[in-house]
């Protein structure tokens, strides 16, 4: 397996990009992910959403209007066939330069390995407590039905787990396991890759917590009709 940590040698067929992006204030982009509120579409109330969708223009990121968010069953097998609808981020963090940096590198990889100029960026948090796991990926190992998908840690708080893996397939072992860490980066593509992130428990019987940046290019909106 081969892993690329510079997007000019990224191969969209083979490799995956695991890269620290250097000079970000986390604690600034934590600060916004207190303000998220619950996902309505899961019962258990551990994960907390929000979703906007950009295009990149003159290497600056434009807001796009309110959409929806859609997969089929094929790809989410817990919410699938399910048109969800989760608030926008807020345009305090979207101006922050910190939250510009993501964005922008994830861009140039999708110019590598997508003909689209649509970037969704989902912010969320997962939490975990003596009584409650969290699962950042409760539909279990999957794909997103998109070109290419990226995850930037921003923030692990007393915290087990969360273990980020790469497949080739579902049946096959993992080419990448790794807890990702504050100021880590992972993206590759999704037609190549299954994906998964492991549960997380709390440690010493506190809130756990774990805040990600996950994006995906383009987006998945509702079908047309």
């Amino acid at each position: 397996m081969q892993k690329s940590l510079t997007n000019k040698r990224f191969n969209c067929l083979t490799d995956y990009a695991l890269e620290t992006i250097n000079a970000i204030n986390l604690d600034r982009l934590t600060y916004f992910f207190g303000n998220l509120l619950s996902d309505p579409y899961l019962k258990e109330k551990y994960r907390f959403r929000r979703l906007s969708r950009f295009q990149i223009v003159d290497n600056k990121i434009i807001k796009l209007p309110h959409n929806y968010l859609f997969q089929s069953k094929k790809y989410n097998p817990l919410l699938g066939d399910i048109i969800r609808e989760y608030p926008e981020i807020e345009d305090e963090l979207i101006k922050l330069k910190d939250f510009a940096k993501i964005v922008l590198e994830f861009s140039e990889f999708c110019q590598l390995c997508s003909d689209s100029n649509e970037i969704a960026v989902h912010q969320i948090r997962t939490t975990t407590s003596a009584w409650q796991t969290g699962q950042p990926a409760p539909e279990g190992i999957h794909r997103d039905g998109v070109d290419l998908v990226g995850i930037f840690c921003v923030n692990r708080h007393q915290i087990e787990g969360g273990i980020t893996s790469l497949y080739r397939s579902k049946n096959d072992p993992p080419v990448l396991s790794k807890i990702l860490n504050p100021g880590e980066f992972l993206i590759f593509n999704d037609e190549q890759f299954f994906h998964y992130t492991s549960a997380i428990t709390a440690l010493r019987s506190q809130l756990g917590i774990r805040d990600v940046f996950v994006l995906t290019c383009p987006g998945l909106l509702p079908p047309a009709n």
